[in-house]
């Protein structure tokens, strides 16, 4: 190979990364996706990414990474949902002025995000969600 077709993985030695076949990407895909589903069985969006992760976790580190990364997102928006309801609660209600548009943005953002993350693990990219604590690593 000339120099101008190699690989710059190739170029500096370092040998470049197995390719993802199509079912780990999907797999993968399907991890950060599937928390969507969540909405339809009354918010428990972790559910499904979890499924999706015990099923796949052991055939591919990729699926690993994507179901762990997914269902440490879906914890998390758990959490901020608690303590928003748990908020609205507290105040007798009136937190819901403060809160409740908080809770919709808050999944406006989810659903968005999840969309980036599926399309990223489908082109092989990993995605790491900001702003979260990761709880299985």
């Amino acid at each position: 190979m000339s120099e101008a077709t190699t690989p710059p993985q190739e170029q500096s030695g370092v040998p470049s990364p197995p390719a993802l076949t199509g079912d780990e990407k999907m797999w993968g895909m399907l991890c950060h996706l599937s928390g969507l589903l969540g909405y339809f069985a009354l918010g428990l969006t972790f559910i499904a990414p979890l499924i999706c992760w015990l099923m796949k976790k052991d055939t591919s580190k990729f699926v690993d990474a994507c179901g762990k990364e997914a269902l440490n997102f879906h914890l998390n928006i758990l959490g901020y949902n608690v303590v928003g309801i748990a908020a609205i609660f507290f105040t007798c209600g009136i937190g819901i002025f403060v809160f409740g548009p908080a809770l919709v943005l808050l999944h406006l953002y989810v659903v968005i995000i999840q969309i980036v993350a599926g399309l990223k693990a489908n082109n092989s990219e990993m995605f790491r969600y900001p702003f979260i604590y990761r709880v299985i690593t």
